[in-house]
């Protein structure tokens, strides 16, 4: 009976957590070529892995931009006249 080799990675945050993973087919410990077989499924694998990972975490730091633009224009306005006395013209 064939086993499999789980090839994962899991994403961490305070907020959420994400688990990324691919099932590989596991060698018989003494056959050449299927070891052969495994680590040729395990260097393809691998970049597809690292791909999906990073479109998630690019899709996580668009978020995260612009939740921050937003924050970032409210302290913008605030320290628009950040060290500065604000005097109210009464003419």
């Amino acid at each position: 009976m064939a086993a499999n080799t789980l090839l994962k990675a899991v994403y961490t945050a305070p907020d959420t957590t994400k688990s990324f993973q691919f099932t590989i087919p596991t060698a018989s410990s003494q056959d050449p070529a299927a070891k052969a077989t495994h680590l040729s499924a395990l260097r393809s694998e691998t970049p597809k892995l690292q791909e999906e990972i990073n479109v998630y975490l690019t899709a996580r730091m668009e978020e995260d931009k612009k939740s921050q633009g937003q924050l970032s224009e409210k302290e913008a306005k605030e320290e628009e006249n950040y060290g500065e006395e604000v005097v109210e013209d009464d003419a």
